[in-house]
C-alpha cells in the first residue's frame, strides 16, 4: 500500500474483479455467521460512512473498512451505486468482488 499525508492507501487495481468470494465465505464461516459479517459492514456505513464511500470485508479476518467509491471506480472500473453494497475484499488472493446484500 502506498503512503499519502492522509496515511495508508489500499490499491484497488491490483485486485481482480470475480464472483467466488462470496461462496467462498459461505463455505468458510456457514450462512449465518457470513451473514453477520456483511451485516456489520453494512451497520459501519450506516453509522460513519457517507453517500461517498462503501463498506468493505477482508475476507480472510472478517476486518472492516470504509473505501471512497470514487477510488473503487477509477482504480477498477467498478460502481459501485445502488442500495446495501458491501465490497469483498481478499488480500491473500488479490481479489475482490462487489456484492449486493438483500
Amino acid at each position: 500500500m502506498a503512503e499519502s499525508s492522509m496515511g495508508p492507501r489500499l490499491d484497488l487495481a491490483r485486485f481482480t474483479p470475480v464472483n467466488s468470494l462470496w461462496p467462498e465465505l459461505v463455505e468458510r464461516l456457514g450462512v449465518e455467521r457470513s451473514g453477520r459479517a456483511v451485516q456489520q459492514a453494512l451497520d459501519l456505513q450506516a453509522m460513519h460512512g457517507t453517500a461517498a464511500t462503501l463498506p468493505l470485508l477482508l475476507v480472510e479476518t472478517c476486518g472492516l473498512a470504509l473505501v471512497p467509491i470514487e477510488q473503487l471506480r477509477l482504480q477498477t472500473g467498478l460502481v459501485g451505486a445502488g442500495e446495501r453494497l458491501v465490497l469483498l475484499l481478499s488480500p491473500r488472493s488479490s481479489c475482490l468482488q462487489l456484492l449486493q446484500q438483500s
